[in-house]
């Protein structure tokens, strides 16, 4: 299994940083995953049942299409979210109050397949995906902050 952690400070208070965090939201900031759409499964009575555990949405990308499961959630503070499909990951998003804003934390795990081979793949894998998420808060930052 990967794993990457990267976090960044966000002028924005945890609240309005939560929101962007919703599955239909992710395609506007994460352009590492390539997500063109993603459309929740669940039924949502409220805005909050966005983040709650067991909400569902389909994900379609560039190359391929998923389904993401919220699997924890506690407001305003943590997310975790897996995906079921060909790749399987889960990320977790922490959110910690920071002076005049938020320290956003985003834990990812990549199940790699094939074995030593995804193992080696990763190696190669992980600089590039470290830096792609870098890229993808950056963008969430500029969103928050405008």
């Amino acid at each position: 299994m990967g794993r990457i952690e990267k976090s960044i400070e966000i002028r924005a208070p945890p609240r309005k940083v939560w929101e962007m965090l919703a599955l239909d939201r992710l395609p506007e900031w994460m352009d590492v995953l390539e997500m063109k759409s993603a459309k929740y499964t669940t039924e949502l009575r409220t805005p909050e049942d966005k983040y709650r555990v067991g909400a569902s949405a389909h994900v379609t990308e560039k190359r391929w299409e998923y389904d993401l499961d919220v699997t924890e959630s506690l407001e305003h503070e943590k997310i975790t979210v897996h995906s079921k499909g060909k790749y399987v990951y889960t990320f977790t998003f922490i959110l910690k109050q920071a002076d005049g804003g938020t320290r956003l934390t985003w834990l990812g795990e990549l199940e790699m397949p094939w074995g030593i081979v995804g193992k080696a793949l990763w190696g190669v894998y992980s600089g590039t995906a470290g830096k792609e998420l870098g890229k993808a808060l950056e963008k969430l930052k500029t969103i928050l902050e405008k």
